[in-house]
């Protein structure tokens, strides 16, 4: 990244960014809505993302009562609820599905806390949402099957943050990482974005908006990081096996988390992690909104003096 694009940048880098040589994501952030972190700069080790898998699977078939393998998916037929007709509350086809969420992974096992806490995911993240302001939305897993429907002809496209009403500025209301514990390929069902979205300041308009994705095809162990205005979904898988991904998401905090993390996260795991600290401020343990009880003070008769 040369000295003046860094310079035309609307926000000022941090210094996080700077010591772990993040210039070059920034800008395709700034230009894109969306940028591709490669392991060795990542810096997360693979074998603890193997370790994920491990336990995504197992905790998959707790969930629906059948093993789940990497290079089959589910090893019986499985059968959503009948009102379960869509994955993306943005389209009104039906078809067979063949992905759902693990959820709350934070209270699931320390290797998704220190995941969370990533410090190249947080950094980037930061820099669109803000440094002070920056909290935990979410932490979920999609698991995802061999299937010709997916999210159907839409593609699932949408904003992250567009429940947040026009107009949209500069600055991500959100943020999302989606860290791909497997290869990425169009035909794997990868993930689907609109580039330069973020800047439209506006909701997708089908079919314009699936017309206009294109497949982020990326090895294991990458980490797409991306603006919460931009314009995404996901293909579907036309191969056999599996996607699985971890969608690390946060928020301003000012935006209504989707977890309450706040309110129901056992606070004594925060302290099982890579960085208790961060993780608690990411968290918002500290915020004083919400507030459950009265948390502003209140004049009391002075006390009659002589």
């Amino acid at each position: 990244m040369t000295e003046s694009a860094v310079s035309q940048s609307p926000k000022k880098l941090s210094e996080a960014i700077e010591s772990y040589g993040l210039q070059e994501y920034v800008l395709q952030l700034e230009v894109d809505g969306l940028a591709v972190v490669p392991p060795e700069v990542h810096g997360f080790p693979q074998a603890r993302l193997d370790e994920m898998v491990d336990i995504l699977l197992a905790e998959a078939e707790k969930m629906v009562g059948c093993a789940f393998s990497l290079d089959r998916g589910p090893h019986a037929k499985v059968d959503f609820p009948a009102d379960a007709f869509s994955l993306s509350a943005f389209s009104e086809e039906t078809g067979e599905l063949s992905q759902f969420l693990i959820q709350r992974l934070a209270s699931l096992h320390r290797v998704f806390r220190d995941l969370a806490v990533n410090p190249v995911a947080v950094a980037l993240i930061r820099h669109m949402v803000g440094r002070k302001v920056t909290r935990f939305s979410s932490h979920n897993s999609f698991i995802k099957w061999q299937g010709d429907y997916g999210y159907g002809s839409s593609l699932g496209i949408h904003a992250d943050q567009m429940a947040v009403p026009l107009p949209w500025g500069h600055a991500a209301l959100t943020a999302n990482t989606n860290w791909c514990l497997t290869d990425y390929s169009l035909e794997g069902g990868a993930f689907a974005y609109v580039p330069g979205s973020h800047k439209f300041g506006a909701r997708p308009v089908q079919p314009k908006a699936a017309q206009m994705a294109v497949p982020v095809e990326a090895p294991r162990g990458s980490l797409i990081v991306f603006h919460g205005a931009t314009w995404h979904g996901a293909f579907p898988r036309k191969i056999a096996g599996m996607r699985i991904s971890v969608a690390n998401y946060y928020r301003h905090l000012m935006i209504t988390s989707q977890e309450d993390i706040q309110g129901a996260f056992d606070r004594s795991l925060a302290e099982d992690s890579d960085n208790p600290e961060l993780f608690r401020e990411l968290a918002g343990f500290a915020d004083a909104f919400p507030y459950n009880t009265p948390n502003q003070p209140v004049p009391r008769v002075a006390a009659r003096t002589g």
